[in-house]
């Protein structure tokens, strides 16, 4: 199985009063989410299944894929990384699924399949990390497969 996480692309900072869930991007991140979902675009399999978090910035980053998404809830910021395994079907699912989401998660995810310890390892905003899980020797394996950042594309 192939699990992509993508931290949502920059967005502006909440003003005093303003929900969380409404931040947008700035028009930084709106390049961002450009240039990664051109990236993405060229590698993605069309099975993908995308999950995005409630959140207006990751609808925002999403959308720069011009693919159907499901949003979930449960992805939302501050969820716990079993939020998102069980959400991605990990490591069971018959299709590659992509995850736009939010730090600190992500990274805690990322470390939690690579290393067994959730360790808030950084995702750059914008960024996808791509992890796969395969069978070898009759051995579970997390292979990282890409790290890759929306300013070296």
């Amino acid at each position: 199985m192939d699990l992509l996480l993508w931290r949502h692309a920059e967005a502006f900072d909440a003003d005093i009063g303003e929900d969380d869930l409404s931040r947008k991007l700035t028009p930084k991140g709106e390049r961002q989410a450009k240039r990664m979902a051109d990236w993405l675009n060229r590698h993605l399999a069309e099975s993908t299944r995308v999950l995005v978090s409630p959140a207006l910035r990751c609808q925002q980053t999403a959308a720069a894929l011009g693919k159907k998404t499901k949003t979930v809830p449960e992805l939302a910021p501050g969820a716990p990384v079993q939020a998102l395994l069980d959400a991605s079907r990990w490591p069971d699912s018959n299709s590659p699924v992509l995850i736009v989401g939010h730090q600190p998660t992500l990274g805690k995810l990322a470390s939690q399949l690579l290393t067994g310890t959730p360790y808030p390892l950084a995702v750059k905003k914008g960024g996808v990390w791509w992890l796969r899980h395969r069978s070898r020797d009759g051995s579970a394996e997390v292979v990282l497969q890409a790290v890759q950042s929306p300013d070296n594309r």
